[in-house]
């Protein structure tokens, strides 16, 4: 009987890992998300830059495609940094989606009772962060089928990323989805990166209108350019 009682004392008093108190606390997972959405935001601006080579014409938009496939050679075989870069993009995005669900969740439970005087202080980006991360995910699943795995893209071709732009964004639903998307990212990255600032400790009173400034720069560069693409196709700039 003591054995037993000293046996659960030991439990009891077991402290909780670092890590396990890090990501259990609201500060843990309101760093998880803003260092993810910085990451993924590196990426936003890597990848527009890769879409713009498609103004360059089909030979050098194509050899981009196959450098991305082949990057990392000779010492990585055909593909692995693609897919390295791939598996981290994807472990990203689902710390960022979970760390913001559980946030939103506890918000409902600090709060169970609506106030009774509905006031919107809030950005229109803020309210709609939620709704806009939905949209986001599901295209990220549209985009990996039409575009990596070619799956709904009826016109694809293996090995030839030009053409398979082309083809997307010659059909109306290509352009809707795209576009939609592309203003919904826009959105997410304007209240997301002064957020994520001020998460990490960068924001002040001082500071606080420039890193907004900011904010609406990346938004408005990063949504004009991924739009241009699918416009330039719809319009024959690019064809």
């Amino acid at each position: 009987m003591a054995l037993a009682t000293r046996t659960r004392q030991r439990g009891t008093d077991r402290k909780p890992s670092p890590q396990r108190t890090f990501w259990g606390s609201t500060v843990g997972k309101k760093a998880v998300m803003a260092v993810s959405g910085l990451l993924m935001l590196g990426y936003l601006v890597a990848h527009v830059m890769g879409n713009l080579k498609v103004f360059f014409g089909p030979r050098e938009f194509n050899e981009y495609g196959h450098w991305l496939r082949t990057m990392g050679a000779p010492v990585l075989h055909e593909e692995w940094a693609l897919w390295i870069v791939r598996l981290v993009l994807l472990a990203t995005v689902a710390a960022h989606a979970v760390s913001a669900y559980q946030l939103s969740r506890r918000d409902i439970k600090a709060r169970p009772v609506a106030y009774a005087h509905k006031r919107r202080r809030a950005s229109y980006a803020t309210r709609t962060m939620r709704w806009g991360g939905v949209i986001i995910a599901l295209f990220i699943v549209w985009h990996i089928l039409d575009l990596t795995t070619l799956t709904v893209n009826e016109n694809a071709q293996p090995g030839h990323p030009y053409e398979n732009v082309v083809a997307t964004f010659s059909t109306w639903y290509g352009n809707v989805v795209y576009i939609t998307a592309m203003l919904a990212v826009g959105l997410h990255v304007r209240h997301g990166f002064w957020s994520a600032a001020q998460t990490l400790g960068a924001g002040s009173a001082s500071r606080d209108r420039a890193l907004k400034a900011v904010a609406s720069g990346l938004a408005l560069v990063l949504t004009a350019g991924f739009i241009a693409v699918p416009v330039a196709v719809m319009t024959g700039v690019v064809s």
